[in-house]
């Protein structure tokens, strides 16, 4: 057991003596890196964000045209005024109210004429 316990340990060791070289290897930090450049940074960064977020709305505004559908892509069947007769938009306005009985008759008699 005490070998298993020091060969964790000396691996240990050894393990963090090669990390803390490859750290000594790469140069020291001299601090402050981000001012090093030409400051592009200072302008691309904002920029890309904008642009990110606005493909995010895009994406998501495609999204829910998808899903729902839209009257541009024919998705949603909206009917059309050569579906119906001139009789059949006669006898809905006079449904609706929109018109009384007299003139509904007199127009009836025009359209059957």
């Amino acid at each position: 057991m005490s070998r298993t316990l020091s060969a964790v340990g000396l691996s240990t060791a050894l393990s963090t003596i090669s990390v803390t070289a490859l750290a000594d290897s790469a140069g020291s930090y001299e601090g402050m890196h981000m001012w090093e450049g030409s400051g592009y940074g200072w302008i691309m960064g904002p920029v890309m964000m904008i642009v990110f977020l606005a493909v995010a709305v895009a994406v998501v505004v495609l999204v829910v045209r998808g899903l729902t559908g839209s009257a541009e892509s024919g998705n949603v069947s909206t009917p059309s005024r050569t579906d119906k007769s001139p009789q059949d938009i006669l006898a809905e306005r006079f449904a609706r109210g929109e018109i009384d009985k007299q003139e509904y008759e007199e127009r009836r008699r025009v359209l059957d004429s």
